[in-house]
């Protein structure tokens, strides 16, 4: 989980987004991904998919399984 929650941070600064505007482009909530970058939830597929659409990048690489 380390792994998802470095690589969301790290995504979501290269786009320089706060975590509310990045909850507006993706239909998420904003308190959702406070909690999943400070460790205390963990996505569900849904979610995890809506990200990796929107940085286009593998499920994979988001989880930290790949590079």
């Amino acid at each position: 989980m380390d792994k998802f929650i470095e690589r969301l941070k790290e995504l979501r600064a290269e786009k320089k987004l706060t975590q509310s505007q990045l909850a507006k482009e993706t239909g998420l909530s904003q308190s959702a991904i406070a909690l999943w970058e400070n460790g205390r939830r963990i996505p569900n597929a849904l979610a995890i998919i809506t990200l990796c659409k929107y940085f286009a990048v593998t499920s994979d690489f988001l989880l930290g399984i790949s590079d």
